[in-house]
This record gives C-alpha cells, structure tokens and sequence, in this order.
C-alpha cells in the first residue's frame, strides 16, 4: 500500500479495528456511529445515516426519493433490495406524446415515479436490522425538528441548483426562505418531515403508503398533473434478489440487476480486465484513453438494452458473454479514439451513498436520491415529502427497452456495489455522481488492485468521464495528459464540477482493520471505533 505524502493537502485513510461508517455528510457518519455504539448492525447504522442526510441534503435525497442497497452479511450470502418506484398505473405515453413532448419534462408530476425509499429501508430494518426502527430514525427526527446546519457543499449546492424550486410555490416557500438559498451555517427545520418519519418509526411502511401522508402525496400529485392514486403508493413494493457479478483479476464486483445500471460496470469490468493496468509502462493518458474506450463500449449498449428487467429483450449473461466482451475488445485501439458517441440519458450528480461495516463483519453497500437536484421540485407541505423525478430517465423513443408507460420501473443510474474475494467481502464502497457511477466504480477498483492506492487515495485520484461525445477532465490532470488525449482523436473538456463522490471501506481480514475513505470532493468523513 501506498504511503499518502503528509507534505501535500490531502486526506488520511481512516483506520479502525472494530466498526466503520462513510458518509458524503459528517452529520450523517456520526449518526451512523452512534447507532454502532448503541447496540446497532450494519443495517441500522446505514439506514439512520440516509435518513438524517434526506433531512440536511435535500436537494440529494429523502423520503420522496428511491433506493439500492447490497446487503452482505458476515455468513451467508449477499442479497439486493432494489428501492425503485414504478410510474403510476394511469401514467400515458399517448398523452405526454400529444402534449408534444420530446422528453419526460423533469420537473413536472410526469416525472415522479413512486417513492420507494421508506419500503426498502423499512424491509431491511425488519429482515436485517437488531434495533426499533424508531431509534434508527431519530436522528433524522430530531434534524428536522430542530433544524440542521447547512456545511459547504450542501450550501453550495443549493445556491447552484436554487431556480430548480421555483416553479413550484410550496417548494420556494420551504427551502427558500427570505427568498434565499441557505448560506453556509445558516438551518433549516421541517417539522413536517419529523411528523411523517415520527410516523414511520411507529408505524412502519404503512405510515408512508397508506393512510394521511399518502393522501396528501396523492392530492399534491393530481393538483400538479400527475395521474398518481392511492392504489399505486398501497401496492408499491421492494424487490430482493442475488446480485449480479463479474471477475476483475481474481476479485468478484457485485452489482445489483437491473433496472440499475450496475450491469454497464460488470461490462466495463469485464472488458478492461483484458488489459494490463498495472503495466508501469502505461501513462495517465493511456488509462484515461482505455476507460473512455471501455465507457463508450459499455454505455452503449446500457442505452440499447437496459431498463425495466420486464422490457428487456437481452439477458445480463448475454451482456456479460464472453463473445459480447470480445467484440467490445475488438474496437477499442490504444493508440485512436473510436467514433463518438453521445448517451440516451439526462445529466445528473444528485444522490447519496453510505457504507458501513459493523463489528460481526456484516456490510451495507447503500445510496439513496431523487435524482436531479430537488428532485422533481414538487412538494407536499404537509406531509414534508419532495419528490423525486427519476422518471425524467425514460425514453420516449417506440421500442426502447426504457421506453416510458404505465407501472414501469425506470434505467436507474444509483448503483451500491460490493467486491469480494474468495467467498468473502472485501469492500463496500459506491461512487455517486449520476451517469459517471460505472465509470466511478470501476476506475475505483482499479486504482486498488492495479495500482495498489488504499481505499481514500484511489477516491483522491482525478477522474475523467466520457459523455456527450467528449472527455471531462478534472482540472487537476496534466494539461499535457489533455494533449496526448486529442492527439488520439479525442474531444476534451475541463470539467465545471467535482466528478462523482466515493465512500468505501476496505475489510483487510489479514490485519484485523478496516480501512475508510470519503471523497475530499463532498463535505463527509469516514469514521470507525
């Protein structure tokens, strides 16, 4: 492992024998922690962690927002709960269509899928968790009781993304106040929010789905335009399933199956795996130049077939074959840039992602979002819940496996993963940021194994994505790396905003420790006891 220069800005890796949380919000991780000392699992940590962060990053994630999880216990095997809501039952094709749409408009009730956060994290709790899912939700509680401190880059965010919560009055009234975006220090509180999680805690999902929180859910979605009712929140469920996975030079990387786009870094795995990154001969511009060549490949053909599992016409193990890797292989050169490509799928960088270890070695791979930045914009003042708009992700195109119609499940970009060795977990760790998480994971993992970085320098690394038809380049690459890319044919730009957000936690079973990291580029922190 690599010795971090204390010389130059930077983080340390966080080092722990026993317990470890990671977080994009330190709040968030010190929940988590508190949990773990209170007699809590893996599970219960994680969960308090995203709820507390749908309270003090709201423009990212809540209750109105969906979710993925990997569960991976110390004995046994690892399961999926996939958290994503469908469209509603009356949701219209023909309609949006007429309308003369071109795309599903992303802030309107058309956008809205079914929120299925509290259903996932309620089932884990209750199949995995130890402690009442009332105390694993208090500190979320108590946030929006009392109001929450707006840090950094929360507030940054908020300023940037602001005019996202005009256009709907109740919004503007709550997370604008004075007009305003929050400002670094100043809180905020939603004692409405810290009824219906109040609720939850009492009552469990049925709090959510049923009765007065969903009336009101419902209400505010018919008055924006969404053909939402009671029957599509009352039949909403979770689905558990067994992760899919891919070897990556003797480790296995577990994704969830789709409707994520977990598939599309198995793919990229798989195929880059055919390439030695640990050569010392390769540069930083070679690297770049293969991921981008291994994002094209795979991204394609994630827009081509990827979406609800029910309208699919190609199977993972297709996907995955080696006569699929092999011919992505076949086009890629080292030397010359394929041709471009652009991809069938919004922009977005709004989510969150928790991972923790507790002290038996059970680990939790989790991320949570509404999607784009205040979601879809559209509140329920009364109930306290904004609304996603993961169904800006559909497609409007006839025959496309994401096409968009009634009690669809959409592509989903949130993906947790796990990577295992031999039987048994080695890292939980997710890369936020959209579009950019398959690229995140797997260069992730590669800047681990092939170059053997600890956990928080592989998510120090500076990283790159291929979309609309060129290369974004963090501004911390070389500009010479810039010019050896074009000179390959590549398009390049410098990036305008942080790529994507990492936490991870490395099992190292030789040593007895955990090894931690969170992203410098978000305002988080792992820690562990």
């Amino acid at each position: 492992m690599a010795q971090r220069d204390f010389m130059r800005p930077g983080r340390s890796v966080a080092v722990a024998k026993h317990a470890m949380a990671a977080t994009s919000h330190p709040l968030a991780t010190l929940a988590a922690i508190d949990i773990l000392r209170a007699g809590g699992n893996a599970v219960d940590a994680a969960i308090a962690a995203v709820a507390l962060q749908g309270v003090i990053d709201p423009h990212m994630t809540g209750i109105g927002g969906d979710c993925f999880a990997i569960y991976a216990p110390a004995q046994g095997n690892p399961t999926c709960i996939n958290g994503s809501g469908r469209t509603p039952a009356k949701a219209s094709l023909k309609a949006l269509l007429a309308a003369g749409a071109a795309k599903v408009p992303d802030l309107s009730a058309h956008a809205v899928v079914i929120p299925g956060a509290v259903d996932a994290w309620c089932l884990l709790n209750a199949q995995h968790g130890r402690l009442p899912l009332s105390d694993v939700l208090a500190p979320a509680i108590a946030a929006a009781e009392r109001g929450f401190v707006a840090t950094p880059r929360v507030a940054q965010d908020w300023t940037v993304y602001a005019d996202r919560l005009k256009p709907h009055a109740a919004a503007a009234a709550h997370f604008l106040p004075q007009d305003r975006p929050l400002a670094i220090g100043q809180s905020l509180a939603s004692p409405a929010l810290a009824a219906t999680l109040t609720r939850i805690g009492k009552e469990g999902r049925e709090a959510f789905y049923s009765g007065p929180v969903a009336e009101d859910m419902v209400s505010v979605l018919q008055a924006a335009g969404g053909t939402h009712d009671r029957a599509d929140f009352s039949s909403h469920s979770s689905v558990v399933s067994t992760p899919l996975s891919a070897n990556y030079r003797g480790y296995q990387l577990l994704e969830c199956p789709p409707n994520g786009q977990g598939l599309t870094a198995l793919i990229m795995a798989r195929l880059l795996e055919r390439f030695d990154l640990s050569d010392p001969a390769l540069g930083e511009a070679d690297r770049i130049h293969l991921l981008a060549e291994a994002t094209k490949a795979a991204y394609r053909l994630r827009d081509s077939y990827i979406g609800d599992p029910a309208s699919m016409t190609v199977s993972p193990n297709e996907l995955l074959s080696d006569a699929t890797i092999s011919a992505l292989h076949a086009g890629i050169s080292m030397h010359e840039a394929s041709p471009l490509a652009d991809f069938d799928f919004p922009l977005h960088r709004d989510t969150v992602y928790v991972s923790v270890v507790d002290e038996d070695g059970n680990a939790i791979s989790l991320i949570n979002s509404v999607f784009m930045a205040f979601g879809s914009g559209i509140y329920a003042a009364r109930s306290g819940v904004l609304f996603n708009n993961r169904g800006a992700g559909f497609s409007l195109e006839p025959d496309h496996p994401n096409l968009y119609g009634p009690s669809k499940l959409p592509l989903h970009t949130i993906i947790p993963a796990i990577l295992r060795k031999g039987g048994r977990t080695v890292m939980s760790f997710g890369v936020m940021g959209g579009q950019y998480q398959a690229v995140g994971h797997t260069h992730m993992m590669s800047q681990i194994i092939d170059q053997g970085l600890d956990v928080q320098q592989a998510s120090d690394r500076p990283r790159s994505f291929y979309t609309d038809g060129a290369i974004t380049l963090e501004p911390t690459i070389d500009d010479w790396v810039r010019l050896e890319l074009e000179s390959r044919g590549h398009r390049t730009r410098w990036a305008d905003e942080p790529l994507g957000g990492c936490q991870a936690i490395w099992i190292d079973r030789g040593n007895g420790l955990l090894w931690g990291a969170s992203d410098h580029r978000k305002d988080g922190i792992a820690l562990g006891y």
